[in-house]
């Protein structure tokens, strides 16, 4: 195997980091201060993963985000034979793969703070930074 100098690595034993970075809220705060190259979202540790305002969560509602991630993966594992692409393609995704992500939507919005799931970006936004201005002390 060859890697190239931009590749990350965590530890992630259980999953939490997974089922966090298959979020919407947290590709809503890449998007949002992430790197682009291109039109192409760019993941930078420092500036994407590090800053992200993630709150403490529960052991519970941890247990629940985790479950929700290894649900994902399982429901890709039913189809093995698509790449990531296939798996997310959205002219032909597999509908129990968009309810995985919207279980997993509506236990991470829970965890920044969101009394329901959000509906759109702009609302995770508003989450993203008013936690952001709590965090840093900005507020």
């Amino acid at each position: 195997m060859i890697a190239g100098d931009a590749n990350f690595t965590i530890a992630d034993p259980e999953g939490f980091n997974f089922a966090i970075m298959s979020s919407s809220m947290f590709i809503t705060w890449q998007k949002t201060v992430g790197g682009r190259i291109k039109s192409d979202l760019r993941f930078g540790s420092t500036l994407s993963w590090y800053t992200v305002p993630l709150p403490e969560v529960s052991d519970d509602l941890r247990e629940k985000i985790i479950a929700a991630g290894k649900g994902i993966l399982a429901t890709r594992e039913k189809h093995p034979e698509r790449s990531l692409a296939d798996h997310y393609n959205p002219l032909v995704m597999d509908p129990a793969l968009i309810k995985a992500h919207d279980r997993l939507d509506a236990l991470v919005d829970r965890a920044f703070g969101s009394e329901r799931t959000c509906r759109s970006e702009k609302e995770r936004q508003e989450i993203l930074f008013a936690r952001y201005s709590e965090m840093t002390g900005e507020a």
